[in-house]
């Protein structure tokens, strides 16, 4: 029983460690970044972009456009709320811009009323808010609560935070703020990391603003937890890259509010330096900041621990890391523990000289560390080997990065092997690569094949390469004959994300003698991979036979049988064309007509399909106009 609760509790705390860190900051290079977004939305085309811009500007403290007040004067609409909120806030941003006061008060003015959404209130109170004029509190708590019980929807919810923190003081907003509970509970939270409304950004960074605002009118602590401080902020800084004008005011206007308020203020950990250490760069510079990359005051900064991510090997726990010119930064040498390659994780604890309760994760920072160093490789030895009797026949030692000087003999009586040892340079130990592998490659054909070395426990690396099974597994995979005999280059290559100096080197030449069966014939050598391959003759399919003239003049005959007997039927009964009206539409109907099985007959004969399309259709209209014509004659003469 102990130990199952010990295990629960060691498993929230590593769930709360993991939510409570942070995963970025909007660092200055973000913020310019941003700044940019801000800036290619000049010239403004409408309220909105204008209204996000300066804002976003403002929020990053430089300068808005020149023109940017007359812009909002020309485009202003006094009549339309949403266009007043926009053009007064933006206006109010830029602190020397004054709008058409009196005209806007009386539509905002008249915008409170009881039928009036939240949206509506939310704009006219805003407005109002940023051309200082007087706001009827307790007529607005009446009507927002209304509006409320109409629409009670997320989006309806965070404004009505906004509403209630511009609201004066005498106005109970209690009510608001302990909704923020409500709220956040609506929140959907993505692998312990994020936390995000559906609709995305937009009420998701309204929400973090809103309740700071309403916090600061209340002077009371919202009913959030750290990990959703955290996780609402990881969310809004997953969205920094944004290129859409009105998104990248809400990063900013979120992060600002996480990072310049008195309740909750999340604190990064990040790396100032390069992820990479090695002897030429040996430190590590760690920069500690609020969200918006600014100072949280004098602190100082120090390890928990430096675990090696491979085998989870401890290499240091507790070492103060120095102060620089910077407050926000600190380094540490971390070449001085004598780190073998590889990635580490670094715990950091930070210590303020004045603690504050609202700063979030100061004790629970980690950084990532790349250690680096050089390889060597040692003791290459080339072997040719007697197959049956295990015996060297040759062997030749070999000094990186030269190439044994003479070709290497082998046939499929021998094997050849290659024996290594890779070295850290700066301690001279043996060391284990990702990537060891031998390449052999014909020099005429330039057909390879990739093998892989074995490693021992010693950490020594070897590769046997058995010429009599090689020639029939591998070397004559693409022609299937017999394997291609002949001189093949042996080339080493040592690559890892630990090291320097991944390298390719040319071993030696190897003249390979596989063994060759008669039945099969000897595999095709063409002088270059780039000449050009023989010309491919595409055969159609033969038609087929037609039948002679006279079957086919009999069957014709046999088809038109039927009309002569129709013509001999009317020769003998007589054919009364007294009625046939001798119009140009009924003639021209006829003729159609009769044009139409011509055609027929034309295509059967030599016309393709594209040609009787396009005559057809001439032929058409005419014979539907003269068809409508005759019979709309034949009907009112028969009426």
């Amino acid at each position: 029983m102990a130990k199952g609760i010990g295990l629960l509790l060691l498993l929230a705390f590593a769930i709360t460690g993991h939510a409570l860190r942070p995963i970025s900051t909007l660092t200055l290079e973000d913020q310019a970044r941003l700044r940019a977004v801000f800036e290619q939305a000049q010239p403004f085309t409408d309220l909105a972009h204008a209204h996000y811009s300066i804002l976003g500007l403002t929020l990053l403290s430089a300068p808005a456009p020149k023109d940017a007040c007359t812009f909002l004067k020309a485009k202003v609409d006094v009549s339309n709320v949403q266009s007043l909120y926009h053009a007064t806030s933006a206006a109010k941003a830029l602190g020397n811009c004054q709008l058409n006061a009196a005209k806007a008060k009386q539509t905002l003015n008249t915008a409170l009323n009881e039928s009036a959404d939240v949206p509506t209130l939310f704009y006219a109170v805003s407005a109002l808010d940023s051309l200082k004029f007087p706001i009827n509190s307790a007529d607005v708590a009446k009507f927002l609560k209304a509006a409320l019980k109409k629409d009670d929807s997320l989006l309806s919810q965070i404004y009505g935070l906004y509403i209630a923190s511009k609201l004066s003081a005498e106005t109970d907003v209690t009510e608001y703020l302990n909704s923020v509970e409500d709220i956040a509970a609506q929140a959907d939270e993505i692998d312990d990391l994020y936390l995000q409304f559906e609709a995305g950004i937009l009420p998701s960074a309204m929400f973090i603003d809103g309740s700071v605002k309403i916090s600061e009118k209340t002077n009371k602590k919202p009913a959030l937890t750290e990990e959703q401080v955290v996780m609402a902020g990881n969310y809004i800084l997953s969205r920094k890259t944004t290129q859409n004008v009105r998104n990248a005011y809400l990063v900013v206007l979120a992060t600002k509010a996480l990072s310049n308020n008195k309740f909750f203020v999340p604190v990064g950990f990040s790396l100032a330096s390069s992820i990479t250490v090695s002897p030429a760069q040996p430190k590590i510079i760690v920069q500690v900041t609020d969200l918006m990359t600014g100072s949280i005051g004098q602190l100082s900064i120090s390890t928990k621990s430096a675990v090696r991510k491979s085998d989870r090997s401890k290499l240091f726990t507790e070492k103060k890391l120095a102060g620089t010119a910077d407050k926000t930064k600190f380094d540490l040498n971390f070449l001085e523990s004598k780190p073998a390659p590889g990635f580490y994780d670094v715990t950091l604890v930070g210590k303020l000289a004045k603690p504050d309760s609202k700063f979030i994760g100061l004790a629970d920072g980690s950084i990532t560390v790349k250690v680096v160093t050089e390889v060597i490789v040692e003791e290459v030895e080339l072997l040719v080997i007697d197959r049956d009797q295990s015996i060297a026949t040759k062997t030749v030692n070999v000094q990186h990065p030269r190439k044994v000087a003479s070709p290497i003999d082998a046939d499929y009586h021998q094997n050849v092997m290659l024996k290594f040892v890779l070295k850290d340079k700066a301690t001279n130990k043996p060391m284990p690569v990702h990537q060891a592998f031998i390449r052999m490659a014909n020099l005429k054909t330039k057909q390879e094949v990739i093998f892989t070395s074995d490693r021992t426990d010693t950490l020594q690396y070897s590769f046997k390469l058995d010429v009599a099974e090689s020639g029939r597994d591998h070397f004559n995979a693409l022609s299937g004959n017999n394997a291609l005999s002949g001189k093949y280059s042996m080339e080493l290559i040592i690559g890892d994300a630990s090291i320097q100096n991944p390298f390719l080197w040319h071993v030696a030449d190897v003249n390979l003698k596989f063994y060759e069966d008669p039945s099969k014939k000897a595999p095709e050598v063409a002088s270059s991979p780039y000449e050009p391959k023989p010309v491919i003759d595409h055969m159609f399919r033969v038609p087929e036979k037609r039948p002679s003239k006279t079957v086919s003049s009999l069957f014709t005959g046999l088809i038109a049988v039927p009309l002569l007997v129709l013509l001999a039927l009317w020769a003998k009964l007589g054919v009364n064309l007294s009625n046939f009206p001798m119009s140009l539409s009924a003639v021209g109907f006829h003729v159609g007509l009769g044009a139409i099985f011509g055609l027929f007959y034309c295509y059967w004969a030599y016309l393709n399909m594209f040609q009787t399309i396009r005559y057809l259709t001439i032929i058409s209209i005419v014979t539907f106009i003269c068809g409508n014509r005759l019979l709309g004659s034949i009907a009112a003469r028969k009426g």
